[in-house]
């Protein structure tokens, strides 16, 4: 799919703004209303918009701990990296997971509302979910930048 400046300027105007109404997109891009709606249809189509999505602060929904828990796998069979990727799906603490290269094979970005629950959830779901070895775990102390932007 080619992205041109005006694909590039409804992204932009989206990722300021991901509330704004059809006719305040098309007026932010110079385009009318049809063909605006048309090229966002096109994005969301082929993927380049995958959803629209709050940014919520998980510290003050009660969430304060953010844990990096990076994660060996035992055996690397197929069957066994398909069923512990689709078994960290189900788990809401569980916001990211991010198949690795180097020491760990997964890296899963937590969130808790303790230490002790972060230990619960190790002990009762992270060290039974398919194929896992072994699990290295980082607590962040503060989060410096956080954001769903990418550069367009």
């Amino acid at each position: 799919m080619k992205i041109d400046e005006t694909d590039r300027k409804i992204l932009r105007a989206l990722l300021n703004n991901p509330q704004l109404s059809m006719v305040e997109l098309a007026d932010r891009v110079g385009r009318s209303h049809t063909p605006c709606w048309r090229r966002l249809k096109r994005l969301e189509d082929e993927g380049v918009i995958r959803s629209r999505a709050l940014l919520l602060d998980p510290e003050l929904l009660g969430y304060p701990v953010s844990v990096f828990a990076h994660i060996k796998i035992q055996s690397h069979d197929e069957t066994v990296l398909d069923e512990f990727e689709e078994s960290v799906r189900s788990y809401s603490e569980i916001l990211e997971c991010f198949s690795m290269s180097g020491d760990a094979d997964y890296v899963l970005r937590i969130v808790t509302r303790s230490v002790a629950d972060y230990e619960r959830f190790l002990k009762k779901v992270l060290l039974h979910l398919p194929g896992v070895g072994s699990i290295s775990s980082s607590f962040t102390l503060k989060t410096v930048k956080l954001t769903t932007d990418i550069p367009v």
